[in-house]
C-alpha cells in the first residue's frame, strides 16, 4: 500500500517528492528540469536535447564509460528525454542502490564536463539521430503538424533541434545553456517505491548544489493570431501518405482535462474507438489510425493521425470528416461514454502499478506547478464527466476553422486535392 505523497521544499528552490510503495524493493529516480524545446530561441533549437545527451558524456568525478558500469553494476538502466517543456534523467534500481545511483545522477545533472571532444562525438550521434528521425515520416509527420498547428511558435518546432545548430553550437554556449537552466528552482527531484523521503531530502542536501538560480521560464503560451486553419507538406516518396489533422487544445491545469481524456478514448484512442472502427476495421482504409491529446503550459494539442495508400487518401479524409461532425452534432451514447470513462480509468490504475510511472507522475506535476491528487480523486473526477462535459469539449476543440492539416508523401497536389472534401464537410457543419 502507497502512502500519501509527501513534498519539501529546499531553501535553494528545488523540490524533493516521494511516495512510498511498501509492496516493492525497487526505487524509481528522477530528476526533472523545467527546460525544454519550447523554452529555446531560433538560435537554441536542439540545445536542451543536445545538453541531455552530454549528460551522459562524464562528470566532474565519473567517466561516461563508468556511468555505464556501475548501472549495469546494479542491474539497472539510466536513461533521459527531453520534451516540449521538460527534460529527464531517471533510473530504477534496488532501494539498497539508491544512494549509490543518485549520487551519480546528480553528478550528471549538476556537473557535466562538456568537454570539447566529447561534444563533437556526442553531436555526430544527435546529427545521425537527426538524419534517422527525417527517414521516418511516421514520427515526422507530428513536427510537420505542429508547425502547422503553432505556425513560428516555439512550440510548433522539433524537440530533436536543427542540425545546423546542434552542429556548430560551441562548448562555451552549451555550458552557458546548461548553467541557466539546471538550477535549483527549475529542478524536481522524484523517487516512488521502496525510498526515505526525510532519508531522500538528505542526500540532495549533502549533494551540495545550493547555488543561486535564475527564475523557472514562464509557460510558453500561445499569442493572438497563432490559431488559424494551415496546411503543411513535406514530399518524401513513401508508400502511404501519412496525414496528420490537428489543432491548439487546452492548457494543462485546465479542469477539462479529465473529460479531454475521455473524448480522446471516444474519438481514436482505443480499438473500439469510431476512427478506428470506422477507418480500419469496416472500410480497411488504415492500418493505423489514431487520436491523440497533449497538454502544455499555456495551452495544447488535439490531433488525430492515419496512414494510407495514395488511392485511399481522399476516401479516408472523407470518413474522418463524417465521424468529426458525428461527434460534433449528436449526443455521445451513455453506453459509449461509460465504456471510454472506465477505459480511461482502467489505463490510469493500471500504469500507477508500476514505480516508473508513478514517479513520473510525481516529477512533472510538481515541476508544471499540478496539484498532485491521489488516484481516488482522479477516478472521481474522470467519473464526473457528462455527455455534455465532452460534447462542449468538442464542438469547441474540433471546430472546422481550429484544424489545420499536416501531410507527408509523393506527390502534394494529391494531398490537397484530397483535403477539399473534408474541408468542405467540416466548414458546412
Amino acid at each position: 500500500m502507497a502512502e500519501p505523497h509527501r513534498l519539501t521544499q529546499l531553501d535553494s528552490g528545488l523540490r524533493v517528492v516521494t511516495e512510498r510503495m511498501d509492496s516493492v524493493r525497487s526505487v524509481a529516480l528522477g530528476f526533472w528540469i523545467g527546460t525544454g524545446s519550447s523554452f529555446e530561441g531560433e538560435s537554441e533549437a536542439g540545445l536542451s536535447h543536445l545538453v541531455e545527451h552530454m549528460l551522459f558524456r562524464g562528470t566532474s568525478r565519473f567517466e561516461s564509460l563508468e556511468i555505464d558500469q556501475l548501472f549495469d553494476a546494479m542491474g539497472s538502466e539510466l536513461n533521459a528525454g527531453t520534451g516540449k517543456e521538460t527534460t529527464s534523467v531517471f533510473s530504477r534500481v534496488l532501494d539498497r542502490h539508491l544512494e549509490r545511483a543518485f549520487e551519480v545522477m546528480a553528478d550528471m545533472v549538476w556537473r557535466p564536463r562538456f568537454e570539447a571532444d566529447a561534444l563533437e562525438q556526442e553531436r555526430q550521434i544527435v546529427l545521425e539521430e537527426i538524419a534517422m528521425y527525417e527517414d521516418d515520416p511516421q514520427d515526422k509527420v507530428f513536427d510537420v503538424l505542429g508547425e502547422a498547428t503553432f505556425g513560428a511558435h516555439p512550440l510548433g518546432r522539433a524537440i530533436i533541434g536543427r542540425a545546423d545548430v546542434v552542429g556548430a553550437t560551441p562548448v562555451a554556449d552549451l555550458t552557458t545553456f546548461h548553467a541557466g537552466r539546471y538550477v535549483p528552482a527549475n529542478v524536481v527531484v522524484a523517487a516512488a517505491g521502496s525510498v526515505d523521503h526525510d532519508a531522500l531530502v538528505e542526500l540532495v542536501r549533502a549533494s551540495g548544489v545550493e547555488r543561486a538560480g535564475a527564475p523557472v521560464l514562464p509557460a510558453p503560451g500561445l499569442p493572438n493570431g497563432a490559431i488559424g486553419r494551415r496546411t503543411r507538406f513535406f514530399a518524401k516518396e513513401t508508400e502511404q501518405y501519412h496525414v496528420c489533422l490537428g489543432a491548439p487544445g487546452i492548457a494543462r491545469d485546465d479542469e477539462r482535462r479529465f473529460a479531454l481524456r475521455v473524448l480522446d478514448a471516444i474519438l481514436g484512442g482505443t480499438s473500439s474507438s469510431r476512427l478506428f472502427q470506422e477507418v480500419r476495421e469496416r472500410r480497411g482504409l488504415a492500418y493505423s489510425v489514431f487520436s491523440f491529446q497533449a497538454m502544455y503550459g499555456g495551452t495544447g494539442q488535439v490531433g488525430l493521425y492515419l496512414g494510407t495508400r495514395p488511392d485511399n487518401v481522399s476516401t479516408a479524409l472523407e470518413v474522418v470528416a463524417g465521424e468529426l461532425e458525428r461527434f460534433r452534432s449528436e449526443p455521445v451514447p451513455s453506453e459509449e461514454l461509460s465504456r471510454a470513462k472506465e477505459n480511461v480509468k482502467g489505463r490510469l490504475v493500471l500504469a500507477l502499478e508500476s514505480t516508473t510511472s508513478r514517479m513520473n507522475r510525481l516529477g512533472s506535476s510538481v515541476l508544471a506547478g499540478l496539484p498532485l491528487l491521489d488516484v481516488d480523486e482522479v477516478l472521481e473526477r474522470v467519473d464526473a464527466v457528462t455527455v455534455d462535459d465532452v460534447a462542449a469539449l468538442a464542438r469547441e476543440l474540433l471546430a472546422a476553422e481550429r484544424l489545420s492539416a499536416a501531410g507527408i508523401g509523393p506527390d502534394e497536389a494529391l494531398f490537397r486535392t484530397a483535403l477539399t472534401p473534408l474541408s468542405e464537410a467540416l466548414a458546412a457543419t
